[in-house]
């Protein structure tokens, strides 16, 4: 079986391929200035980690892997533009480096470029691949509505935001380990078990994008800490401060999420230091742990290599402890 690094550098070598870029060159530009800077590529990470897990000719699901890989960075070209998002792993966002309307354009072509990627499998496999694979975009783009709609909502659940969240970022997670397994021939019993755990795992990563936005550093985040807090965007932090404040301390938190033009060091500050009265950011930590708990449990219970599970728990020690 593959180390995780040796895959890692399949990855990478595919990508610095530029394959998927043509003419006019203007259009690609953006997509390979998100692809070259890397970022985490956990979702073709975990496909090849899939797909090794029943093959060992992982050369062939490099494309589908790396399909993965784009449209995972179409829906982060949208999502800059919407949130109007300065910064993305450190550097200046594709709008902000170009203009919307460049962002909007090439996250598109990225969109159609990632579907000809992920449609390279064996014939057999193909019509569940992309029937698996619509579900999980459109899931998403469910997500994204959701929590463009929370944005005016102050009474957001926390059964709601964790719905929101799985549509948005886990399903894609999940697909990537399911599609993986499923052109490498996987049963339908393991493949739909692999997507079960990416969800769990797809929720435990995007409950650490929350708390390190709050908590984390942003030389080591590759964003600016407390983005989420200046533009009053639904984090878990946030939903459950609106749940447990009462009295004196739901006043000030409503009036920083109502105050227009605030100074940002100092809405950060005061709204994290509620966040500690509250004690929200011991309960995310507790959520994460939660979910990567009932994802070791779908591991335990797979009928595969124990050297696949170590494998995979290297991979989530990595999620666990990441700081960006």
């Amino acid at each position: 079986m593959y180390a995780i690094d040796e895959l890692r550098e399949m990855i990478r070598e595919e990508l610095e391929r530029k394959e998927y870029a043509g003419e006019p060159r203007s259009l690609y530009e953006p997509v390979i200035y998100m692809l070259e800077d890397g970022g985490k590529r956990l979702r073709p990470l975990l496909a090849l980690l899939a797909y090794n897990l029943y093959r060992d000719d992982v050369e062939k699901a490099l494309k589908p892997a790396i399909g993965i890989e784009i449209f995972h960075n179409y829906t982060l070209l949208h999502d800059d533009v919407m949130d109007n998002a300065p910064l993305r792993r450190g550097r200046p966002t594709v709008h902000e480096k170009w203009n919307s309307n460049v962002a909007i354009l090439s996250g598109d072509a990225a969109a159609v470029t990632a579907y000809k990627y992920i449609e390279y499998c064996d014939d057999k496999y193909l019509r569940r691949g992309i029937d698996g694979f619509n579900q999980v975009a459109l899931d998403v783009c469910r997500g994204q509505q959701y929590d463009m709609e929370f944005e005016t909502r102050d009474d957001v659940s926390e059964e709601e935001y964790l719905t929101m969240i799985y549509l948005k970022t886990s399903v894609l997670i999940a697909g990537s380990l399911r599609h993986g397994a499923l052109i490498a021939g996987a049963p339908e019993d393991e493949y739909t078990a692999l997507y079960e755990l990416g969800g769990y795992l797809g929720q435990a990563f995007q409950l650490q994008d929350d708390y390190l936005d709050a908590y984390g550093n942003v030389n080591e985040f590759g964003k600016n800490i407390g983005g989420d807090i200046v533009t009053n965007k639904k984090s878990y932090l946030l939903v459950k401060a609106l749940e447990l404040a009462r009295d004196e301390t739901r006043e000030e938190l409503l009036a920083w999420l109502a105050a227009t033009r605030p100074d940002p060091v100092e809405k950060i500050k005061a709204v994290t230091g509620i966040y500690n009265r509250l004690r929200v950011d011991e309960l995310t930590r507790r959520k994460i742990n939660e979910y990567i708990e009932k994802s070791n449990e779908i591991l335990a219970r797979l009928p595969v290599k124990e050297e696949f599970k170590e494998t995979f728990r290297e991979v989530v020690r990595e999620l666990v402890e990441r700081k960006k």
